[in-house]
């Protein structure tokens, strides 16, 4: 297969709205062919972006955070995400999903009727997302065709014409059969909530050095400390204070795989003044010391060279 392997990093702004362009104005559109085992810990992290995105669990298991919802999806199953809803992705091992984004205008111009009658009002929903499961009648035509637009870019010929007309019968599926109740009080607090979040992940992403009280989350976002902890339980599924012992160890780790930064060093860069604490939470969370992950880490360097 002559896929496209190589992206397996998310680069986003301050907001967590991803950077990478995908496609052009030409052709919006863009196809991976991405294995989790090849992203930092497995795991896409949290980011959105305006194209519309559908994914493939070609093998393995993915466990899906969308917006406030959380699943797991094996092996056949797929999973629509609509533009502009925030997501993670996670896999305990390896896992191939392809996957594949487009704007909205790929399936019909936006000053188009074909725009204003069949995509607007889905991205215009509360549906922010639509599990495809291969035992569901039309879940499994949908699966079909997400396959053949697979197969459409390995070399095929007209591949960019048959993508656009696979695309288009996809989105009829979609639209047929998802549920797309416009709800516009729905909407303005799913991403008047979201935007909160994505402000308080910032913060802590930012200063997650220095010391972070619940406190100073909700000052910064401007928000109680009961709303500080709902967002994050309803979107995360984690405390804020959780959320940033495992940032502060998730940087930690990437100090010790491609530093030689003493352990001590890493502990009080990452945010903890106590190193053996720091030992202790990170043993926990990696069931390995810092040193034996260390040394993990640069063996399977060694082995790919």
């Amino acid at each position: 297969m002559n896929y496209n392997t190589s992206y397996n990093k998310i680069m986003t702004d301050e907001n967590l709205m991803e950077t990478a362009k995908h496609g052009n104005t030409s052709y919006p559109f863009h196809f991976y062919y991405d294995n989790l085992a090849l992203f930092d810990f497995n795991c896409i992290e949290w980011h959105w972006h305006t194209e519309l995105e559908f994914v493939y669990i070609e093998s393995g298991t993915v466990t899906f955070w969308i917006g406030e919802k959380h699943f797991i999806l094996s092996e056949g199953n797929g999973v629509f995400i609509n533009s502009k809803i925030l997501h993670r992705f996670h896999s305990p091992v390896e896992a191939i999903i392809p996957n594949f984004v487009c704007m909205p205008s790929f399936i019909a111009a936006e000053d188009s009727f074909i725009y204003q009658k069949y995509i607007l009002p889905v991205i215009s929903s509360s549906l922010m997302f639509q599990i495809f499961y291969k035992g569901v009648p039309w879940q499994s035509e949908v699966l079909s065709i997400i396959r053949q637009i697979i197969a459409a870019q390995d070399g095929v010929s007209s591949c960019e014409l048959v993508t656009a007309s696979l695309i288009q019968r996809l989105w009829l599926k979609l639209y047929e059969n998802a549920d797309i109740t416009y709800a516009k009080d729905h909407i303005d607090n799913s991403i008047s909530s979201q935007a909160r979040l994505q402000l308080m992940m910032q913060y802590i992403h930012q200063d997650y050095s220095h010391d972070i009280s619940l406190d100073d989350i909700a000052r910064h976002a401007r928000i109680s400390k009961s709303t500080v902890l709902n967002l994050f339980h309803k979107y995360l599924h984690i405390t804020p204070i959780n959320y940033l012992i495992n940032y502060r160890l998730n940087e930690a780790a990437l100090l010790l795989s491609k530093t030689e930064k003493k352990i001590n060093s890493i502990s009080k860069e990452t945010g903890f003044n106590n190193v053996d604490y720091f030992c202790r939470l990170f043993k926990k969370h990696y069931h390995l010391t810092p040193t034996e992950y260390r040394r993990t880490k640069l063996s399977v360097s060694y082995l790919q060279k």
